[in-house]
């Protein structure tokens, strides 16, 4: 089975979301395509997304890093937006 390069993106912000949570169970990603920008949803456990924001949003600023850079090599922009529930 071949995945595209998009979900590749949106597997890698799954595999660190769920490494920095407490309830796994309870991720949820959902990705929104676009024809240049694709917007990738994270929706964590209302308890986890301190551990997903971090002091002063530097986890969150960190995730997106790693987004923008596997973005970069597919010539795509990615936006996260973690969304609280």
């Amino acid at each position: 089975m071949t995945q595209t390069s998009s979900g590749s993106m949106k597997e890698l912000i799954e595999f660190v979301a769920k490494s920095l949570v407490d309830q796994v169970d309870k991720v949820e990603i959902n990705e929104i395509a676009g024809t240049q920008t694709n917007v990738i949803e994270l929706k964590v456990a209302k308890e986890d997304i301190g551990k997903i924001i971090g002091k002063s949003g530097r986890t969150a600023d960190a995730i997106r890093t790693i987004l923008n850079c596997g973005a970069a090599k597919l010539n795509k922009r990615f936006i996260l937006h973690i969304i609280d529930q």
